[in-house]
């Protein structure tokens, strides 16, 4: 809005030529990333206040570890801050003609509203069982089917999009020198995998304080530079022709997407870190589990982001090879299931889980980054 208001006032007057400014991507990252962080600190007190008087609080599941039931009654729906103090910068900053930013809004947004409806249903119940599994997963593969099929079907998108969408690119492997093409359905497919899984991983590491958004925060950063790079070009010189990655120049504005979910992440952290004044609820969680699979597809880094989330992946198919082994055999292969309550059961502190987990997404993060040049 800012940008699409004010810069093109610049040549209005000498005295506004510093306007020519938010033509840069970073410029208007940086403001993102601040605005986020300010919306946040500036509500969450309020907000955490509202939650509450209107005793809005955690549901711990029986079968859960017992050093949880301890959280019981602590706010949540936190992520509902998250997302409003994610959505403000990026309307404020991004340049709204960019359909990206657009449907990555769609679906945050989208999957937002399912996991509102699911933590109210918990909370009306007081319940721990929400929105029935069938009903979320339907809705989600709904809302980003839509969004995705726009993207991958019709001819109403970027130029540069167009040329590239059907194209896998392989991690550690340069993209002009492989063409793998997909069939236009099967790759919708395929990113709507990547977009509910990814949306659903988050969603199951969200079990202690600050466990999800630490990690969701460190991948947004590298998305955040992923997507400068796609579109990069200084004075002629193609960053992603050098490095041998999809040019997608109308990806780069996802970056002020993703810087405001940095904000947003980090201002939400100050209050959700061990211990807990707040938790981000399912409206948290799916909603920047689906941002992040958003930007994995419009980057084509859908690969990469198994690598990227790795934490996520563990913490999904730790669930997964559990339900699985039980079913088949009778027998748990975890203690309990998301991994993060086996290292709890096991004797780890919460906060020595939480930290390890950070180190071990910082780790695959910079080597998700070193891909960009081993190829």
């Amino acid at each position: 809005m800012l940008y699409g208001l004010l810069y093109p006032l610049r040549n209005e007057a000498p005295w506004l030529h510093f306007l020519n400014v938010l033509r840069y991507i970073p410029f208007r990252v940086i403001a993102a990333v601040l605005t986020a962080m300010v919306i946040a600190f500036a509500l969450s007190p309020w907000f955490i206040r509202r939650l509450q008087e209107q005793q809005i609080g955690q549901t711990i599941r029986e079968e859960g570890p017992k050093s949880h039931f301890s959280k019981a009654g602590t706010p949540t729906m936190g992520g509902s801050l998250i997302l409003l103090a994610m959505v403000i910068p990026t309307v404020l900053w991004a340049d709204l003609g960019n359909v990206f930013v657009w449907m990555s809004l769609a679906v945050t947004v989208g999957y937002g509203l399912i996991g509102f409806l699911d933590d109210s249903l918990k909370i009306r119940k007081k319940s721990s069982a929400g929105l029935p599994a069938v009903a979320k997963l339907a809705l989600q593969i709904i809302i980003a089917g839509v969004v995705l099929y726009y993207l991958f079907a019709l001819d109403s998108v970027p130029r540069d999009w167009e040329r590239v969408r059907l194209r896998m690119a392989l991690p550690f492997v340069a993209f002009d020198r492989v063409r793998i093409v997909l069939p236009m359905l099967a790759y919708v497919a395929f990113a709507v995998f990547v977009v509910v899984s990814m949306s659903n991983a988050v969603n199951l590491t969200d079990g202690l304080d600050g466990l999800a958004i630490g990690p969701v925060i460190i991948n947004a950063g590298t998305y955040l530079l992923l997507a400068y790079i796609t579109g990069a070009t200084f004075a002629g010189f193609s960053m992603p022709r050098y490095l041998h990655i999809p040019a997608l120049p109308s990806a780069g504005e996802l970056a002020v997407f993703a810087g405001a979910l940095v904000g947003s992440g980090i201002g939400f952290l100050w209050y959700n870190t061990y211990p807990a004044q707040v938790f981000m609820g399912d409206v948290g969680s799916l909603a920047l589990g689906g941002a992040l699979g958003m930007m994995a597809v419009l980057t084509k880094n859908e690969l990469l982001s198994v690598l990227l989330g790795g934490i996520f992946v563990i913490e999904a198919v730790s669930v997964v090879t559990q339900v699985v082994s039980f079913k088949l055999t009778g027998k748990r292969i975890f203690r309990m299931a998301p991994i993060h309550h086996h290292f709890e059961l096991k004797g780890w502190a919460e906060p020595k889980i939480i930290v390890r987990f950070w180190i071990i997404s910082i780790m695959l993060a910079l080597v998700s980054l070193a891909s960009l040049k081993v190829r």
